[in-house]
């Protein structure tokens, strides 16, 4: 069926809300549905009556519309987010280079899209899934701003020969992902004989959270930028700009001047200040939409008066019951560092460290990082490989005093990243797959690594 006008369009789209798939499918597919990412198709074929295809323009071309079916979630606190990145097509390395921004793939296929979300429930099945809200998406001109600079960014990188170190953290909102079978989906590039993965245009599922959120449930977000200022400065600019007035003042001289108490010993209070300097009234980071578009998440470093850093830097904890069964590409610490962003927040102190004396560090400057692919492919995958050899044969636990030593791979293993405790206490214990207990353990970044990236080295 052809649909002349937009507003013809959209009538059908939304009188889709509230009906699930089930209700909707009439070729029989979703008897035989494996794969949740097919529920498109029965929209595409049942509903909106035309036959699926893989060309690169729009599904209702007439009208310039793409028509992207996709999930989201709600959360333990009660909010929602994007289940998944939107995977929109395939980069042609060979040609996208030639393109300008406004004649790209991305933009041919994305500019505008009917987005039908529905509700991902694990417990539920598949045909009761429901069509819980139907949009028209158009990009802001501040959020084009920013993919325009993402688009370059990954432009650049295949001009320069290196479409085979692309990462889904170079970018803020559009991103290139892995996209095929297996890891020989791979393609050639024009600048460089190295193959290159295969990769597809996709906004990001932190960039999605923020749209879905707009729609699911308005004013949750609060803007950090002012109108139009995305247009002509990068987000790292302008978070520049916010805390730069603020550099080499002493926490507890920040936290009095926006009237908040200084406790060290409370976790949230650094983020909670940090918000605050920003001048947005929101204390969670993820309220902030330009952070949750962009998956940035907050770093705290405390540098010693000589510039360096005595602690080593945590992340997520290992889950061991999923260790040996995931994948690399699917795995906790692949995802965390290929998809996120942070933004260190490099606090300094005046005194040397000295058992039982309390110091206050003052505010020395902010650094936006991700992981560079090489990294990620080499010396993280090294530390997650050891692991998984290491729990598959299984942990080697030696009493030491008070204390229980494993073999897991510690801080000496190779200068980027570990394994050590990340445990409240010494009951904070899980099991190993061998039915031995361990203090949970998580995965950390090694202290000179975090000192290079701080001094640029």
């Amino acid at each position: 069926m052809i649909y002349e006008t937009i507003e013809e369009l959209m009538n059908k789209a939304q009188a889709a809300e509230g009906k699930t798939f089930g209700e909707i499918d009439t070729t029989g597919r979703i008897k035989n549905l494996r794969a949740k990412g097919t529920l498109g198709n029965i929209i595409e074929e049942s509903y909106f009556g035309y036959e699926i295809n893989s060309v690169s323009k729009p599904d209702f071309e007439n009208l310039g519309v793409e028509l992207k079916v996709t999930p989201f979630k709600r959360n333990k606190n009660g909010t929602y987010s994007a289940k998944e990145r939107l995977v929109l097509n395939i980069i042609d390395y060979m040609k996208e280079f030639k393109l300008t921004f406004e004649t790209s793939s991305f933009m041919n296929k994305a500019a505008k899209m009917l987005i039908m979300l529905y509700q991902y429930e694990p417990d539920i099945p598949i045909n009761d899934y429901r069509i819980f809200k139907a949009f028209l998406n158009e990009f802001s001109e501040e959020d084009l701003a920013v993919m325009r600079r993402d688009w370059e960014t990954i432009v650049t990188k295949i001009r320069n020969g290196e479409a085979h170190l692309i990462s889904e953290a170079d970018t803020m909102y559009l991103s290139a992902c892995t996209k095929g079978v297996n890891k020989s989906s791979i393609r050639k590039q024009p600048f460089s004989t190295v193959a290159a993965k295969q990769r597809a245009f996709s906004l990001k599922a932190s960039y999605m959270t923020g749209i879905m959120r707009k729609y699911l449930t308005p004013g949750h977000m609060e803007a950090l930028s002012k109108p139009g200022e995305l247009r002509i400065k990068t987000l790292e600019e302008i978070l520049e700009e916010r805390f730069k007035p603020h550099y080499g003042k002493r926490v507890d001289v920040l936290c009095k001047e926006i009237g908040m108490v200084y406790n060290p010993g409370n976790k949230s209070m650094i983020p909670h200040l940090m918000t605050k300097l920003l001048g947005v009234s929101k204390n969670d980071i993820d309220q902030i939409e330009e952070f949750s578009k962009a998956n940035i998440k907050f770093k705290t470093v405390r540098r010693e008066p000589d510039g360096k850093i005595r602690e080593h830097m945590s992340f997520t904890h290992i889950d061991f019951d999923t260790l040996l069964e995931e994948e690399w590409e699917e795995s906790d610490l692949y995802n965390i560092f290929s998809e996120q962003k942070y933004l260190f927040l490099v606090f300094r102190f005046t005194e040397k460290y000295k058992k039982g004396i309390k110091r206050i560090p003052y505010f020395e400057g902010i650094k936006l990082w991700n992981m560079p692919l090489e990294t990620i492919e080499r010396e993280l995958y090294a530390l997650w490989m050891e692991t998984r050899k290491i729990v598959s044969k299984g942990v080697e636990l030696v009493p030491n005093g008070n204390r229980v030593m494993n073999d897991l791979p510690g801080s000496t293993f190779n200068n980027v990243c570990h394994v050590r405790s990340k445990a409240q206490d010494g009951d904070d214990k899980v099991l190993l797959p061998d039915g031995q207990s361990i203090t949970r353990q998580g995965y950390w970044l090694d202290k000179g690594f975090i000192q290079g990236i701080l001094d640029d080295q």
